[in-house]
């Protein structure tokens, strides 16, 4: 008889990049694999892209008297596990985080709260890594302006980023027939992101449709940005505004379908959706 373990999919598109849910993901493969027992290790190599591996310069500090920091590192008490000698510490990792928001996001991290979390992966992430949910206030709801990054755990390579926020108007959430035939607006964005931001290692070759969704009451879009090589990016965008909403990157796919094609070995295996109140 097939064993049949309910998993929570860490780096899937369209999954991934609304607000909390990578940190919720996290959190529930947790407590799922407390309760059955211990996960086998899986080996992996580190090669890390040029483009996306970021540098781990040392925290940054404020020009007055050069003391005192400008954003605040605090451990995530959902997390329990304890950092390997040969992970990043949670001050480099964090600085890491901020590195790849401030090169993507454009983001100036003065006076926010990142909370950093490690992992040592998950069934369908076997990827030992570091989380951060960065924020502008202390106090954390569902309800707040938040970004969000996945790195690993030893290299500092990124995995995710990704925003989420609180929409002032009420939009549609449905789905749109029409982005599926028509989405060269999403596609042109996608391209000047990846060029703009040197997420590529080679050339782009297209964008690809991939999906639509939806994080608290922003209705969003996917696409796949493919180079020449065969790398892929997933990128999310707002169906709104056409914010810049996150990306996953080739890394994370990889490691993710490879665990996904393990699993379908001999486990049976069913989705988790999870929607937030927000």
């Amino acid at each position: 008889m097939k064993q049949k373990n309910i998993l929570v999919l860490t780096a899937v598109t369209c999954a991934v990049i609304g607000t909390g849910t990578i940190l919720f993901n996290v959190a529930a493969e947790a407590a799922m694999k407390d309760r059955m027992g211990q996960m086998e290790t899986v080996p992996t190599s580190y090669q890390i892209s040029d483009s996306l591996a970021a540098p781990l310069p040392e925290q940054e500090t404020k020009e007055e008297g050069n003391t005192e920091v400008n954003y605040h590192v605090i451990m995530d008490s959902l997390y329990t596990e304890t950092p390997r000698e040969t992970d990043l510490t949670m001050e480099e990792a964090a600085a890491a985080g901020v590195q790849y928001l401030r090169n993507i996001f454009g983001m100036d991290l003065e006076g926010a709260y990142v909370y950093m979390g490690f992992n040592p992966g998950t069934v369908t992430f076997p990827r030992a890594f570091w989380s951060g949910d960065v924020l502008f206030e202390k106090e954390r709801t569902p309800e707040s302006t938040r970004w969000t990054f996945l790195i690993d755990a030893v290299t500092g390579e990124l995995f995710m980023i990704g925003s989420g926020r609180q929409l002032e108007v009420s939009v549609s959430l449905g789905y749109d027939a029409a982005l599926e035939k028509d989405y060269s607006v999403y596609a042109e964005l996608a391209k000047k992101k990846a060029e703009e931001c040197k997420l590529m290692n080679g050339p782009i070759d297209r964008v690809e449709y991939s999906c639509q969704g939806y994080s608290g009451n922003d209705p969003d879009i996917t696409v796949n940005v493919i180079g020449e090589n065969g790398e892929m990016i997933s990128m999310s965008f707002s169906r709104y505004d056409q914010a810049f909403l996150g990306l996953t990157t080739d890394t994370a796919r990889r490691i993710s379908d490879t665990a996904l094609e393990n699993l379908s070995g001999g486990v049976e295996t069913e989705t988790i959706t999870v929607e937030f109140d927000q």
